[in-house]
């Protein structure tokens, strides 16, 4: 329900299995983030005040189904109590001030994705984008540039953020700004620096495979982690070109991602069938 954008029905099945099994923390934190998605805050903020009694990750800060809330002045304990929670259960953070604020810029950045993803269910419905995607596009754009601003400033003033010293959500930030960047020569400026960090465990390889990908399909060149996708004449997704697709898996592997047939089909249900080689390591 909640997919399909029928989120008052889904609050209401949501609420049902809060009263009948409340101990299923994720179910409440579900319901919570329905009704941050409706902007009805109050009701977000009572249930997810008890969803996050058992969640010691620092996803919230980061969830972008919460965006509406965060201008009120109760967001400020969910972001202390939860960098607390963090810190005495996984790791102590270096930076957790520059951990808050890297996790602001990955909410804001995907802040519309779930409207945008209902227009993109309308069109594979439609064959047509619904008139209101233009203007959330470009509120996206606006929401781009903006985090694109603020990531370089912060960068600049505490160093490009690592898994050991912000927790690897956090680091994530940038990549994601950086990859969702209009201005092709932005991410060719940063691409060395996130392949040094995917090699060194202090980064994220898939974001790394996205960023590289899209380099290349911008450059109408193959890709060559099949990380980049476009709509076929049937209105379904496909992977753009893949530079000797025999070798895809070899590749993703040298760098940790899963083989593509699998992601591919989670990803955008797209059946790979190409059998897969390994080239020997020349001497």
């Amino acid at each position: 329900m909640r997919q399909a954008g029928a989120l008052e029905a889904a609050i209401e099945v949501y609420k049902k299995d809060f009263y009948s099994n409340s101990k299923d923390w994720k179910n409440t934190y579900n319901l919570a983030c329905a009704y941050a998605l409706v902007y009805q805050k109050d009701s977000a903020y009572q249930y997810l005040n008890i969803a996050l009694k058992e969640d010691t990750s620092l996803w919230a800060l980061a969830d972008t189904d919460l965006y509406a809330l965060i201008d009120d002045p109760r967001w400020a304990d969910i972001e202390k109590n939860q960098i607390q929670q963090f810190q005495e259960k996984n790791q102590k953070l270096q930076q957790p001030l520059y951990t808050k604020k890297l996790l602001q810029i990955i909410m804001k950045d995907q802040a519309l994705d779930y409207y945008i993803d209902q227009a993109k269910s309308y069109f594979m419905k439609k064959g047509h984008f619904p008139p209101w995607l233009y203007p959330l596009n470009a509120m996206k754009d606006k929401i781009v540039e903006e985090n694109y601003r603020t990531i370089t400033q912060l960068i600049e003033t505490n160093g490009w953020p690592k898994y050991s010293t912000v927790g690897p959500l956090a680091a994530d930030a940038p990549l994601l700004v950086i990859n969702h960047h209009k201005d092709p020569a932005v991410r060719k400026k940063y691409v060395m620096q996130i392949k040094k960090s995917c090699i060194e465990n202090e980064g994220s390889c898939m974001e790394y495979a996205k960023i590289q990908d899209r380099i290349l399909v911008n450059e109408h060149r193959d890709q060559i982690y099949g990380m980049q996708f476009r709509y076929t004449n049937e209105r379904t997704l496909e992977p753009f070109p893949i530079k000797d697709p025999e070798y895809v898996d070899q590749r993703r592997k040298e760098i940790g991602l899963e083989p593509l047939r699998g992601y591919l089909k989670r990803k955008i249900n797209y059946d790979f069938i190409i059998s897969q080689k390994n080239k020997r390591a020349s001497n």
